[in-house]
């Protein structure tokens, strides 16, 4: 650990009752440092174990041993200083924009001046303008992830967790929100650093958006490789065709593909 670290994890090992009372173990001996500020992506197999340890930072789970500190302080359950967005959207349906990016505030008891401020300012940033009144069904899939990620950053927080937040959309417009997601994060951070843990199943979108990649065995999960991906930001549409972004892509498959015949 040191004094840029914003997310220790120390010997975190998660374990659940399986079939017939069967104890399985979903992760081993996790042992990861993240900066502060930090952009980090989480790769491996479906079971690995990424999720659980998202939920164990965000404080919906406890470890089963290991610890996990933020700021040098244990997670002890869910706080606002630590948002999460989910795949499926988790956008409350009776809210309109304006309500669910507002949720987080008014929850929090600010004035309703503040809150409209803040609604303005993420939606402007997410560029739902002209959508502040409609209803997530009457949204496109794209929309309501930008509306989600609005949610989370109205309650400003130090720490973004994402469990493969563009995985159910079409390719076209997933590419397309990896770039809106870079420009969100660049423009929130300007003010207050965020650092991201980011879990995903595509190697392209890891290199794409991260600083650092995390590889995972499957289960039990445990770190087998990390990638410092070298590619400065602001990064450009058109670095996904770079040779040297191809290279890293298959270093990593490679690693994936040894984990997964073990």
């Amino acid at each position: 650990m040191t004094a840029n670290t914003k997310i220790a994890i120390a010997g975190v090992t998660k374990q659940f009752d399986g079939a017939a009372g069967a104890p399985v173990k979903a992760l081993d001996r996790v042992d990861l440092d993240i900066a502060d500020g930090e952009f980090l992506a989480i790769l491996g197999p479906s079971g690995c174990g990424k999720s659980s340890l998202l939920n164990i930072i965000a404080g919906f789970e406890r470890s089963s041993s290991g610890r996990i500190e933020v700021d040098g302080k244990s997670i002890d359950g869910p706080e606002p200083n630590r948002g999460v967005v989910f795949q499926e959207y988790a956008l409350f349906p009776w809210l309109t924009v304006t309500g669910n990016i507002g949720f987080g505030p008014a929850s929090r008891g600010f004035r309703a001046s503040e809150i409209d401020k803040l609604v303005g300012r993420y939606v402007g940033l997410v560029g739902l303008q002209g959508f502040e009144q409609k209803y997530p069904h009457e949204l496109s899939g794209g929309m309501r992830q930008r509306c989600a990620l609005a949610r989370c950053m109205a309650n400003d927080p130090d720490i973004m967790l994402m469990d493969e937040p563009l995985a159910a959309l079409d390719a076209l417009t997933r590419v397309a929100l990896q770039d809106e997601l870079l420009r969100i994060w660049s423009e929130a951070s300007r003010e207050r650093k965020k650092t991201v843990v980011y879990v995903t199943h595509s190697i392209d979108e890891a290199i794409f958006l991260s600083d650092r990649i995390i590889v995972m065995s499957p289960r039990p999960g445990r770190i087998r490789g990390e990638f410092a991906v070298p590619f400065s930001r602001p990064r450009l549409p058109e670095l996904r065709v770079h040779k040297d972004f191809h290279r890293l892509s298959d270093e990593i498959w490679l690693m994936l593909q040894v984990e997964m015949r073990r």
